[in-house]
């Protein structure tokens, strides 16, 4: 019932762009915290950015001044703008849902979506 896809990854080159898109349910997106996390072989999966549903954002400090966290309520979709691509960008990216209210996870994931980096 629930239901989030991520979309967007691809292979690029350091310096390069991508902007990776999440679409979720309708019924989980409105009045959430919308989140990206990512996680590299052999890494624990690590959070990236999260928006509120009022649009608060929160940035990992190694992305900072180079992702952009966005959410489109009307389409039930939250976007991550990446730009000045790194090599220890590449990992699997994931998008995921915090309730406001209590603060945890639900515990839904997408597929994820993979993002390389290299020369």
């Amino acid at each position: 019932q629930v239901q989030l896809v991520e979309s967007g990854g691809g292979l690029v080159q350091p310096g390069g762009t991508l902007r990776l898109s999440c679409a979720a349910s309708g019924d989980i997106f409105s009045g959430n915290t919308m989140a990206w996390f990512r996680q590299a072989p052999g890494k624990q999966r690590e959070l990236v950015a999260h928006i509120t549903s009022a649009g608060v954002t929160n940035l990992a400090d190694s992305v900072k001044g180079r992702f952009t966290i966005s959410r489109d309520n009307a389409k039930n979709t939250v976007y991550l703008q990446m730009n000045s691509l790194k090599p220890e960008d590449t990992a699997v990216y994931y998008c995921t849902v915090r309730s406001e209210l209590s603060g945890r996870y639900y515990g839904y994931w997408g597929q994820g979506t993979q993002v390389t980096v290299s020369s």
